[in-house]
């Protein structure tokens, strides 16, 4: 497969070193442990907050860096957690007087390298929270995990956090924000296609061209079902089926619901997903009162998408509202 790349042993650290170009003034890059910063972390009494797991999956979660979201996040290669000594290192250089807050996807590799690495902080002194995010309904376990997959709804555990964070709140308030935003997000995916790692230069599965993998993963793991392809009408519904029947979402409840591209989607596509997805929402007598559409967490080259609904209160719309400027610039 064709790709702009020149060794896919250097495509992480030369991806991270285009976006701290592409940022001059508010990103960092320190490739000793593949941290993008913000320029302006560690702050005196604000809480850190540090993201990390395998590339592949941009914008999460390198360009979620930033005013009102996070304070930096360490990718490891693709598809793979960040070693220990990378996660260790980034957090020495975020941790300020007020902690470090590790937002973690609920993957065992991702899962492993945080808590060494915050046993290994709390050593140095240095205080860490962890919060998990697993709003994936789609299987309880799979290639990667033990329990749910934390997938595009990660992005409202950070922006709450971040928002938290940045009105100085402490490290046991935010992590409970995260936690609590966490409680109320489900996601599920769709694939049309495989994706494509550069260092393997194959597809990670074969899809048949009338067939969609219900519940993939964004590691191109098997999700719930493989199906012949069915009008999007029908493909929402599914969708929409399985995640508000998990928390349960219910009449009268408002929601953010976002559709999210898996990499290779048309945003002309992703725009059809929403308005069926809106409509089949009012139906059922859900009000989707924020919307968000867009590539926010990717699975490389697939096509496909992915639907994720927020429960929302008085609160979580304050720290929705806050203020936030990443490399991202969608909320």
């Amino acid at each position: 497969m064709k790709r702009f790349i020149n060794d896919p042993k250097s495509f992480v650290g030369e991806m991270l070193e285009g976006l701290a170009l592409s940022n001059p003034g508010t990103l960092q890059y320190d490739p000793s442990c593949n941290l993008i910063a913000r320029a302006d972390a560690p702050r005196p009494g604000k809480v850190s907050l540090l993201q990390g797991s395998g590339s592949g999956h941009e914008p999460a979660h390198v360009m979620a860096v930033g005013l009102g979201m996070l304070d930096g996040a360490c990718p490891g290669d693709v598809f793979a957690a960040p070693p220990v000594d990378y996660v260790l290192e980034a957090t020495r250089r975020l941790a300020s007087n007020a902690g470090v807050v590790y937002v973690v996807n609920n993957y065992t590799g991702d899962r492993m390298a945080f808590e060494m690495a915050a046993e290994l902080a709390a050593a140095e002194g240095i205080r860490v929270r962890t919060v998990l995010v697993d709003d994936d309904v789609a299987v309880q376990d799979s290639t990667f995990t033990v329990g749910r997959r934390g997938v595009a709804g990660n992005f409202f555990v950070i922006k709450t956090m971040g928002a938290a964070a940045e009105s100085g709140a402490g490290i046991d308030e935010v992590a409970e924000i995260g936690e609590r935003t966490n409680r109320v997000t489900r996601s599920m995916g769709v694939a049309l296609t495989s994706c494509t790692p550069p260092a393997k230069g194959a597809p990670l599965f074969d899809l048949g061209s009338d067939e969609v993998e219900m519940g993939v993963g964004i590691h191109g793991e098997r999700g719930r079902k493989r199906a012949k392809i069915s009008s999007a009408e029908a493909i929402v519904e599914e969708l929409l089926d399985a995640i508000v029947a998990d928390l349960p979402f219910k009449r009268s409840d408002r929601v953010a619901l976002m559709v999210n591209g898996l990499g290779a989607t048309p945003i002309s596509e992703l725009y059809l997903l929403y308005g069926l997805a809106h409509k089949q929402l009012q139906h059922r007598g859900i009000d989707p009162t924020r919307s968000y559409v867009g590539e926010y967490c990717t699975s490389l080259d697939m096509a496909g998408a992915s639907l994720t609904l927020v429960q929302l209160d008085d609160e979580l719309d304050r720290l929705l509202d806050a203020p936030a400027a990443v490399p991202l610039r969608v909320f």
